[in-house]
C-alpha cells in the first residue's frame, strides 16, 4: 500500500460489525500451501523487494504471468501478459557535465552543481566577473538579496532565482552563475525533482570555495569552459494481465499491486538503519498479489460464468499508482463493459482476536450495501453456523492509497479489502513468516462469495462518494482540495481529481488543471506543491495560476 494518505483513510473509516458468510473450510489445505509458496517466493530476498523497473520486478513478472497460464489465463497484456508503462524518475546531472575556471577543472557537485532548469550546452568564454556584456557568461552574487529577505517568510530564493536568470537571458546573457558571498545559508542544491521549463541558457551555482577563489576579484576576466548535461531519468514499469474469457458481455477485474519498495532508494521506506535493507514486502503487497492468483484458479473452476474476469497485477503503486492509472488511460479491453472492480491490499495480516477486515468503496455501488449489510450476514450465518466469522469496517470512498482508485475516476464500482496497518509496515521486517495465511484463506473466499453471488445480477449502478486524499502524510491547516496525479511529469501540478466543496473546486479549477503558482510561489513539483502548502492559513486568499489545455488562466483560491 502506498505509504502517503493511509491516515487519512483510517480516519475516514466508519466502524459497521458484521458477520461474513461463505463455504470456506479452514482446511483447505491447497488455498493454504499455495498462498504460502506464493508469498514466499514474492517476499524472498533474491526479488529485492520487486522495486518497479528492477530486475526484482522482472522476477515477480514472470513468476505470476507463469501462475496465470498454469491457470488457464489468456494474456491479456500488450505484450502477451505485460503492459509496459514509463516511469518519470526525475533529472540526473550527467557525467559529460564539466566545469573549469582558468585551466582548473572542478568537481560537479561539490564545487558547482547546474540548476535543474539549466540549459544544456557546451562552452567556451573569457567573461569579466563585474561586466555584463551580450553574449557573455553573467557572475551574481545573492548576497543582497539573501540580506534583504533574510526575515521575509514568504521569500522564494529559487524562484528569485528562475526569474532573474530569464531577465538576464533576455538582456544578453549566454550563461549565468551565482554564488552567494554572505553569512547567511542559502540552502541551494541541485532538485532532481524540479519540473520547471528549461532556460534557454546554462544556470549554475558556484560553491563558497571557488567563488572565494576565482571571484574575490571583481575587476578579474576568467577564463571559462564548462559543458551542461542534464538527464531525464526513466524506468519501466509491467503490468500483468491475465484473462478469463466465459464469452460474456461484461468483465469483472480483480486487481493486486506486486510492487514493493526495493531497498527503499525511493524515500518510502520507514526503516531506521542507517545500512542499506531489503524491504520484502510480504503483506504489502506480496499478500494481495497470492489472493490474486489464488482467484484466478479458483473462478477457473467456478459455476460463476455470466462475466469474463480480468486478473491484473499492478506495478508502480508504491510510487503513486503508476500501474492502475496507465491500465485505466491504456485498458486492454473496453472499459465500459466492466461490471466493478475488487482490489486486494494487505490482506495477510488478519488478526486472529479482532478478525477485522477493511472494506473501502461501500458507496460507490448501492449493491455493496444488500452485500455487505449487517442483516445479511446475520442470516448467512445463522444457516451456516460453523462459517468463520469476519468484523467488517466499512468505508464509503471510492478512493484511497490504492489502486481502486484509478477505477473509481472511470466511474466503475469498486471495493477495497484491506486487513490492517502493522508495525511492519514499510520496513524489512514485513516478512512471510508473519503472515496469516489461514486468515487470508478466509478473505478469499469471502471475496469469492460475493462474485459468485452476483454472478446473474444485471450490471451495477455506479454512485460517486466523497474523496479520501491519496495523499500527505504531514499534516496543514489549509488544503486545496485536488487529487494529485503522481504520474504527471510535466512542470506543475496536475489534478487528477478535484473535491466538492473544497477550495479548488469552489475557484472553478477541474480535473486536468495544471497548477502552476499558489500566490508568489511557483509550484515545480509535488514536493514544492506540498511546500507551497505551508505557507498559508486558514481564511488566507492567493491567486492560482494554472494551465487548462493550452491556455494559462488564474483564479482566487480562499483556504
Amino acid at each position: 500500500m502506498n505509504i502517503v494518505g493511509y491516515r487519512v483513510l483510517l480516519l475516514s473509516l466508519l466502524l459497521m460489525a458484521c458477520h461474513a458468510s461463505k463455504q470456506v473450510s479452514e482446511n483447505d489445505t491447497t488455498t493454504l500451501e499455495n498462498l504460502r509458496s506464493h508469498i514466499q517466493y514474492l517476499a524472498d530476498d533474491k526479488l529485492e523487494g520487486r522495486r518497479t523497473g528492477t530486475a526484482g520486478e522482472q522476477l515477480a513478472m514472470e513468476y505470476i504471468s507463469w501462475q496465470f497460464r498454469k491457470n488457464g489465463l489468456a494474456p491479456k497484456g500488450e505484450k502477451e501478459y505485460y503492459q509496459p508503462f514509463e516511469v518519470y524518475d526525475g533529472k540526473v546531472i550527467g557525467p559529460e557535465t564539466a566545469l573549469s575556471i582558468n585551466g582548473k577543472p572542478l568537481q560537479a557537485g561539490k564545487d558547482f552543481f547546474p540548476f535543474a532548469f539549466s540549459a544544456n550546452l557546451k562552452m567556451e568564454a573569457l567573461p569579466s566577473i563585474a561586466i555584463q556584456e551580450a553574449e557573455m557568461p553573467w557572475f551574481f552574487d545573492l548576497k543582497e538579496i539573501l540580506e534583504e529577505n533574510k526575515n521575509n517568510p514568504h521569500f522564494d530564493l529559487l524562484d528569485y532565482i528562475r526569474i532573474n536568470c530569464k531577465k538576464a537571458m533576455d538582456r544578453g546573457a549566454s550563461a549565468v552563475l551565482l554564488y552567494n558571498s554572505s553569512s547567511i545559508k542559502d540552502k541551494l542544491t541541485f532538485d532532481p525533482k524540479d519540473r520547471t521549463a528549461s532556460l534557454a541558457i546554462p544556470a549554475i551555482y558556484l560553491s563558497n570555495d571557488v567563488a572565494a577563489t576565482y571571484l574575490k576579484d571583481a575587476t578579474a576576466t576568467l577564463e571559462l569552459k564548462f559543458n551542461i548535461a542534464i538527464q531525464e531519468k526513466r524506468r519501466t514499469g509491467h503490468n500483468v494481465i491475465g484473462y478469463l474469457d466465459n464469452g460474456a458481455a461484461s468483465t469483472i477485474i480483480l486487481g493486486a499491486h506486486f510492487d514493493h519498495l526495493g531497498y527503499g532508494e525511493d524515500g518510502n521506506s520507514r526503516n531506521t538503519s542507517n545500512e542499506p535493507q531489503i524491504n520484502n514486502g510480504a503483506d504489502d503487497n506480496a499478500s494481495g498479489t497470492a489472493a490474486l492468483i489464488e482467484l484466478s484458479r479458483k473462478l477457473q473452476h467456478s459455476k460463476a460464468t455470466h462475466h469474463n474476469y480480468l486478473f491484473i497485477a499492478f506495478s508502480g503503486e508504491e510510487l503513486g499508482l503508476y500501474g492502475s492509472k496507465y491500465f485505466t488511460e491504456h485498458p486492454t479491453i473496453d472499459l465500459a463493459t466492466v461490471d466493478y472492480m475488487i482490489n486486494m491490499d494487505m490482506v495477510g495480516r488478519l488478526n486472529d482476536s479482532s478478525r477485522t477486515v477493511t472494506i473501502g468503496g461501500f458507496g460507490t455501488s448501492p449493491v455493496w450495501a444488500t452485500m455487505i449489510g449487517k442483516n445479511y450476514f446475520e442470516n448467512a450465518a445463522a444457516a451456516k453456523s460453523n462459517i468463520p466469522s469476519l468484523v467488517f469496517r466499512i468505508d464509503s470512498s471510492g478512493t484511497g492509497p490504492s489502486d481502486h482508485t484509478s477505477f473509481y475516476r472511470k466511474d466503475i464500482p469498486v471495493l477495497f479489502y484491506f486487513t490492517g496497518l502493522h508495525a511492519d509496515y514499510h520496513k524489512a521486517s514485513d516478512d512471510a513468516d508473519k503472515i496469516n495465511y489461514t486468515g487470508e484463506q478466509i478473505v478469499i473466499g469471502h471475496i469469492l462469495h460475493i462474485i459468485e453471488t452476483l454472478d446473474q445480477e444485471p450490471k451495477l449502478a455506479f454512485t460517486k462518494t466523497r474523496e479520501t486524499p491519496t495523499s500527505g502524510t504531514r499534516a496543514f491547516s489549509v488544503t486545496m482540495g485536488i487529487m494529485p496525479d503522481y504520474t504527471f511529469s510535466g512542470e506543475g501540478v496536475r489534478a487528477d481529481g478535484v473535491t466538492d466543496g473544497k477550495p479548488a473546486q469552489k475557484a472553478g479549477l477541474k480535473a486536468g488543471d495544471v497548477i502552476l503558482k499558489v500566490g508568489d510561489f511557483s509550484v515545480t513539483s509535488m514536493e514544492s506543491y506540498m511546500q507551497v502548502l505551508g505557507k498559508f492559513v486558514k481564511g488566507e486568499k492567493a491567486t492560482v495560476k494554472f494551465k487548462r489545455g493550452e491556455q494559462v488562466l488564474e483564479t482566487v483560491v480562499e483556504f
